[in-house]
C-alpha cells in the first residue's frame, strides 16, 4: 500500500518538483535531459521522502518534498553557484532559493524564512535584489 501511495504522489507531482529543482539549480528545462543536477536532486529527495512515507501522516506529502528538495539545493548550494543556463542564472543559489519559494511556489516570507533559517527581512531583500536582477537583465521590451 505504501508503495502504491508514494507511486500516485508521484506520478503527480513530479513534473512540479522537477522544475521546481530545475529552477534551483538553474539548468536549462529543454531539450529533455538538460538538468542532470535537478533530476539528481528531485531522485535524493523523492528517495527521502519515501524512506519516511509512513511517518508523513497528516503532512502533506508535497510539502515534505519540497522541503527535502530545498534543504538537499541549500547543502549542496555552493555546486550550484555559477548559472548553467537556466532563466535564474545570473542569481546566487540563496537568491533563487528564496524567489522561488516566494514566487512560483507561493510561499509566505515567513514560511521561506523558516525553510531558509534567516529573518524575513532577509528574504524580503533576497528576493527584492533577485527581482531587480531579472528585472535588468530581461530582453529590451519585455515586462
Amino acid at each position: 500500500m505504501v508503495a502504491e501511495d508514494f507511486a500516485v504522489f508521484v506520478a503527480g507531482t513530479a513534473g512540479r518538483l522537477l522544475h521546481l529543482a530545475t529552477l534551483l539549480t538553474s539548468e536549462p528545462a529543454e531539450p529533455p535531459g538538460a538538468n542532470p543536477h535537478a533530476q539528481r536532486l528531485l531522485a535524493a529527495a523523492l528517495g527521502a521522502t519515501y524512506a519516511h512515507w509512513d511517518r508523513l501522516r497528516g503532512e502533506d506529502p508535497y510539502i515534505a518534498a519540497r522541503r527535502e528538495l530545498t534543504v538537499r539545493f541549500a547543502r549542496a548550494a555552493w555546486r550550484h553557484h555559477r548559472g548553467r543556463g537556466g532563466v535564474l542564472s545570473r542569481l546566487t543559489p540563496r537568491e533563487r532559493l528564496a524567489v522561488v519559494l516566494r514566487h512560483r511556489e507561493g510561499l509566505y516570507e515567513e514560511q521561506v524564512a523558516a525553510l531558509m533559517g534567516l529573518p524575513e527581512e532577509r528574504v524580503r531583500a533576497l528576493c527584492r535584489h533577485a527581482v531587480r536582477a531579472l528585472r535588468a537583465t530581461s530582453p529590451a521590451g519585455a515586462p
